[in-house]
């Protein structure tokens, strides 16, 4: 690995802790309007489906080894997917209406969602989201690490995964600090709580990097399989967890499409900055 590969991820990781930080107090610093929630969601839908698809998916092809490359990866994204919704179901941990409009101004209920302090605590919530936001870890460390197997340098093959991230994590702490304000948990608790989970990411990240080239030969191989596992990851909050909570709205429908349609454009223009040929077989 180098240096400066090293010293970006570091960067990154910065990054999705403060944002993360950032989201667990917005609600106390700024009112998130149903409306703003769900254009937020909407845009983080098609950026995570277009980094899925156009960066994860394709990079761990180019590192599996020949033949059957494509099968490889393909088996690993469909894990990572049916293992994030078994999170999903498990836990149920992604509540993201923190304005109260939608039981007022919508014809639609979802069970879960009418109260959730009551339903689940937030100790439940926290636990599903810290295992959710350590596999977007295992992600950024991956493509990370893809870049060396890839003879990339530069941290460009990061870019699409990082936004992902760190659109997503401010949600995330949103969810946890909403829950645990409504079940009447103190200030401190809600801060305490804020700052492990900002960590969670970063940590998985980190671990990853740096902990993969343990397995000796065999790195290209587990690079390969933690990024088709994580497309699937990313698939799947995309379209069981994000998109169906904005497709029930019948309100803002062309607001909320645009929105998803940026999401997906950003996610393929940022493979117009990759080195070309980067997603070919054979990089080895």
């Amino acid at each position: 690995m180098t240096s400066n590969l090293t010293a970006l991820l570091i960067v990154y990781c910065l990054c999705i802790a403060a944002l993360s930080m950032l989201g667990g107090f917005l609600p106390t610093l700024v009112r998130m309007t149903h409306t703003r929630t769900q254009v937020i969601m909407s845009f983080v839908s098609g950026l995570m489906l277009g980094v899925a698809f156009y960066h994860l998916l394709p990079h761990s092809i180019a590192l599996q080894p020949q033949p059957h490359a494509a099968d490889q990866s393909v088996w690993w994204l469909m894990i990572g997917l049916v293992v994030m919704l078994l999170l999903l179901r498990m836990f149920h941990f992604h509540q993201h209406d923190f304005s109260g409009e939608e039981e007022h101004n919508h014809d639609h209920h979802h069970a879960d969602t009418t109260n959730p302090a009551h339903k689940l605590s937030w100790v439940g919530i926290a636990l599903g989201l810290g295992l959710h936001t350590l596999v977007d870890g295992v992600a950024l460390g991956a493509v990370m690490q893809g870049e060396v197997g890839l003879g990339q340098t530069g941290g460009l093959l990061g870019i699409g995964v990082f936004l992902a991230i760190a659109l997503h994590k401010p949600l995330d702490a949103m969810s946890i600090s909403t829950v645990m304000h409504a079940g009447g948990w103190s200030v401190t608790a809600r801060r305490s709580a804020n700052i492990g989970f900002a960590l969670m990411c970063p940590l998985g990240a980190l671990l990853f990097y740096f902990g993969v080239d343990l397995v000796g030969d065999s790195r290209d191989v587990v690079v390969a399989a933690a990024l088709a596992f994580s497309a699937g990851a990313f698939i799947c909050i995309a379209l069981s967890d994000l998109l169906p909570e904005v497709h029930f709205h019948s309100h803002d429908r062309g607001k909320l499409s645009v929105a998803f349609l940026l999401g997906i454009a950003l996610a393929f223009a940022i493979g117009g900055i990759e080195p070309a040929g980067v997603h070919l077989n054979g990089a080895h």
